[in-house]
C-alpha cells in the first residue's frame, strides 16, 4: 500500500485515505449514529488486552473514531471472559468492546505481521500494551510502523514504562494502585493498606491515554509526523494523588490513612440515617460547614477559632462527626436530604449499582443508556463520558463477537482477495 504524505493527512478523514472504506464496501455492524462525532475519520488499531489500552480505544470510538480491535485468533482478549456472563456471552466485553470492529490476527506469524503493517499504513493510531520489546521482536516496532506510515501515533501502555529497572516486569493496575501511594492512603487508620475492588488504575490510565493520543495528533497537525506515547500505569495514579510529592519534598509530610475522613477539612464522612440509609457529607468550605452545623443544631462550633480553617475543623473531626451523625441518626433519609437541600449543604446517597440505576440525577443526565445487541437483545451500560453540544458522541453498537469483522475489514479496507484471506485462515493467521 502506498503511504500518504503527512501533509495530506494532518487529521485524517476516511474520504481522504487511499483504500479507505466506503459505506457500500463495509457497512457498520449496526446503524450509524445520527451525528458522526468529532473524531470521525480517525482510524485506531486496538492491539491491547484487558483494560487500560482497550478502554482508551473505547473512549476514542465513543466520539466517532473507527476502532478496529485486533485479537489473536485462538486467544481473544481476556476481558471477554472476565466477570459474569449471560448465555456464555461475557458482559464486561459488551462495554469495553462497544463501537469496535473485531478482527483476528496472529501478530507473531509472518503473515500476520504483513497484514498488521498494511492496516497500520491506513491508520492514525495504534494502541498496544505488550511487554516492552514484544512488538520489536515481531518486527512491528516503532521503526517498522513509521516506515509504512510517518504520521502514525503509537501509544504504548505498560505497567512500568518502556525503560528502567522494572520495565520488563509484568504489570497490572493493582500494582500501580499499590506503588503510587494510593493503597497506603486507603483504609482505616488501624487497618491494612486497601486496594480498590475494581480497575481504578486501569480506568485512570485509559483516560490519560486517550488524552495523550489526542495531544500527539494535535502535534501531528504541526509536524506532519506521528510519535510514540510511552505511558506507564504507575504515573497517572501518582498524578491523581495530588500534592503528596511536594508536601514530602518541602515538609517531610507523609499523609496517613484516615478512613473516610479528610486531613484537610471536616465534617467529611458517611453517616447512617434512622431508616438505615447511608449518606455521604462533605463540608470542604467554611460556608458549607457553617450551614451544616447550624442545620444539625450545633451553631456553637461556628464561633470556635479552629472552625475557621479546614485543617482546624479536621482536628476536631470527632466532635463534628458526633454532631452530624447524631442528628442524622434521628431522621430518615428523605428528610435528611430535603433538609440539606434547604440549607444548601452538600450531601449524596451512598449508592450500590441498584441505586445508581434508579437514581433520578443519573436518569436526567442519561448516564445509563440502552444499546441494541444482536446476541443479548439489549443491554444497559454507561453512556459516553461527557456531553458535547455540537458534536456529541454516541454508542453505535455493543461489543461484537470475536473476529466478527475480519473478512469485511481485510477485504474492504485492505482489498485482500478471498483467496488470500482463505490462505491466512488456513495458516491460522486469522
Amino acid at each position: 500500500m502506498r503511504q500518504q504524505s503527512p501533509e495530506n493527512r494532518p487529521f485524517s478523514t476516511a474520504s481522504s485515505r487511499e483504500g479507505a472504506l466506503t459505506p457500500d464496501a463495509n457497512p457498520d455492524p449496526a446503524p450509524a449514529c445520527p451525528a458522526p462525532g468529532p473524531l470521525a475519520g480517525l482510524r485506531v488499531l486496538d492491539l491491547a488486552t484487558l483494560f487500560a489500552g482497550p478502554l482508551a480505544a473505547t473512549l476514542l470510538g465513543d466520539f466517532g473514531a473507527e476502532v478496529i480491535k485486533v485479537e489473536h485468533p485462538r486467544r481473544p482478549d481476556p476481558s471477554r471472559g472476565h466477570g459474569p456472563a449471560k448465555d456464555g456471552v461475557g458482559l464486561w466485553w459488551k462495554l469495553l468492546g462497544r463501537n469496535k470492529k473485531t478482527v483476528t490476527l496472529d501478530l507473531a506469524a509472518p503473515g500476520g505481521r504483513d497484514v498488521l503493517l498494511e492496516l497500520a499504513a491506513a491508520a492514525d493510531v495504534v494502541i498496544e500494551n505488550f511487554r516492552p520489546g514484544t512488538l520489536e521482536k515481531w518486527g512491528l516496532g516503532p521503526a517498522e510502523l513509521a516506515a509504512v506510515n510517518r504520521g502514525l501515533v503509537l501509544a504504548r501502555v505498560t505497567g512500568f514504562g518502556q525503560f528502567g529497572p522494572y520495565a520488563h516486569r509484568p504489570g497490572f493496575g493493582t500494582l500501580a494502585e499499590a506503588m503510587s501511594g494510593f493503597a497506603a492512603l486507603t483504609g482505616e487508620p488501624d487497618g491494612p493498606p486497601t486496594l480498590p475492588p475494581f480497575g481504578l488504575a486501569d480506568s485512570v490510565t485509559a483516560l490519560t491515554t486517550a488524552y495523550a493520543v489526542m495531544a500527539a495528533l494535535r502535534g501531528r497537525e504541526s509536524t506532519g509526523l506521528g510519535q510514540v506515547v510511552d505511558l506507564a500505569i504507575i504515573e497517572p495514579m501518582l498524578t491523581v494523588l495530588g500534592p503528596q510529592p511536594i508536601w514530602y519534598d518541602q515538609l517531610g509530610h507523609v499523609q496517613p490513612r484516615t478512613g473516610n475522613r479528610s486531613a484537610n477539612s471536616a465534617p467529611r464522612n458517611t453517616y447512617r440515617t434512622a431508616d438505615g440509609a447511608w449518606l455521604a457529607v462533605s463540608a470542604s468550605t467554611r460556608s458549607v460547614a457553617e450551614r451544616l452545623l447550624r442545620l444539625v443544631g450545633h451553631p456553637e462550633f461556628v464561633s470556635e477559632p479552629w472552625f475557621a480553617t479546614g485543617s482546624g475543623r479536621a482536628g476536631h473531626a470527632d466532635e463534628l462527626d458526633a454532631a452530624v451523625g447524631g442528628w442524622m441518626a434521628r431522621h430518615d433519609r428523605d428528610e435528611v436530604v430535603a433538609a440539606f437541600e434547604r440549607a444548601e449543604a452538600a450531601v449524596a446517597p451512598v449508592c450500590d449499582i441498584r441505586g445508581v440505576m434508579d437514581n433520578e440525577q443519573y436518569r436526567a443526565l442519561g448516564s445509563i443508556t440502552e444499546v441494541p445487541d444482536d446476541e443479548l437483545g439489549a443491554v444497559r451500560m454507561q453512556n459516553v463520558l461527557f456531553r458535547l453540544s455540537a458534536t456529541p458522541g454516541a454508542i453505535r453498537w455493543a461489543g461484537r463477537p470475536h473476529g466478527a469483522d475480519t473478512d469485511t475489514v481485510l477485504s474492504g479496507l485492505l482489498g485482500l482477495s478471498a483467496a488470500r484471506i482463505a490462505a491466512l485462515r488456513a495458516d491460522g493467521v486469522v
